[in-house]
């Protein structure tokens, strides 16, 4: 079905409308036909340092950063169809360079925060960051954008939920109980105890892509992820109905997405099994709690060894 997409070959592999690609973005993207896709989700890499395994997402200065954004983000707008839709995430620091750079060039439609507990864990330095703002962009104001607005409907926690009546009306009449979310998402991180977690440190919820893909496409419309990662959007995307391109340059997390989209069960030899590896050596909790009292445990049993011997 792709194979008309691109003119160079990857690595590749491709199942039920559901297409991975083991390569750099910008090359695979740059060599994808014009005008192709219907909704395009980039959670690129950050800038911060993170670990991926081979390499850290850390670029020599922060103009190198910004200008690899400007190719990526303007082969991914050449690609996306004139009333197609991008959502972009990115680094509180470095999202206002993208916002200007889509303000020049595009249209920034919305700015959305994604909102999430810390779990406790805070700094005590500074105001910890607690959100990652997504944009959300169109060719141009005159797009005529998908936006499904009652297949994304939340709890009105207001009126509706009061039993208020809303007197604007005529004839007043209750307040609606469903409304279109506003742009403060708040969805929980992926913990490592979930069902969905993958071994990618900057998993995201699949929860937020679907509001994203539900909001911004229809069934059999093509979703383009360039950074796929932990394979979320692709994985959502198939659930719903939706056709994916995910690229990926890192052959580990190339292999996450054989798996999670059921395209294959093994890759040159080697059966694909999930298996969970937390992505901190730092103990929970009751982790913690069952150490201390197993340590305590040990130490009561030796004192008490030792007065048997009577060494105490």
């Amino acid at each position: 079905m792709f194979s008309s997409f691109f003119d160079k070959d990857y690595e590749h592999a491709e199942k039920n409308d559901q297409l991975v690609i083991l390569n750099d973005s910008i090359d695979a993207m740059a060599h994808m036909k014009s005008d192709s896709v219907d909704l395009i989700f980039a959670d690129e890499p950050y800038n911060l340092g993170k670990d991926f395994g081979k390499g850290k997402d850390k670029w020599q200065t922060t103009q190198e950063y910004i200008n690899w954004n400007k190719k990526w983000i303007s082969e991914a707008m050449r690609v996306l169809k004139e009333n197609g839709t991008m959502y972009l995430m990115s680094a509180t620091q470095f999202i206002p360079y993208m916002d200007i750079f889509i303000q020049e060039h595009y249209n920034v439609l919305c700015r959305i925060v994604w909102s999430y507990d810390s779990s406790g864990v805070q700094s005590k330095r500074m105001f910890g960051s607690l959100y990652e703002p997504i944009l959300m962009v169109s060719h141009s104001p005159k797009s005529k954008i998908t936006f499904n607005a009652n297949d994304i409907l939340v709890e009105a926690k207001t009126g509706a939920k009061r039993k208020l009546i809303d007197y604007r009306k005529n004839p007043p009449r209750p307040y609606n109980t469903k409304k279109v979310p506003g742009n403060v998402w708040n969805f929980p991180r992926v913990r490592f105890k979930m069902d969905e977690y993958e071994n990618h440190p900057t998993q995201k919820p699949e929860a937020l892509l679907e509001r994203i893909i539900k909001a911004s496409s229809n069934p059999n419309d093509i979703v383009l992820d360039p950074f796929a990662g932990s394979f979320t959007t692709g994985a959502v995307a198939k659930k719903l109905g939706r056709k994916s391109i995910s690229i990926e340059v890192e052959p580990e997390f190339y292999k996450i997405g054989l798996r999670r989209l059921n395209i294959s069960t093994e890759y040159k030899g080697e059966t694909l099994v999930k298996r969970k590896v937390r992505k901190t050596r730092n103990l929970s909790k009751k982790s913690r709690s069952k150490k201390e009292n197993n340590k305590e445990t040990d130490t009561i049993k030796q004192k008490t060894s030792y007065k048997q011997m009577n060494l105490l």
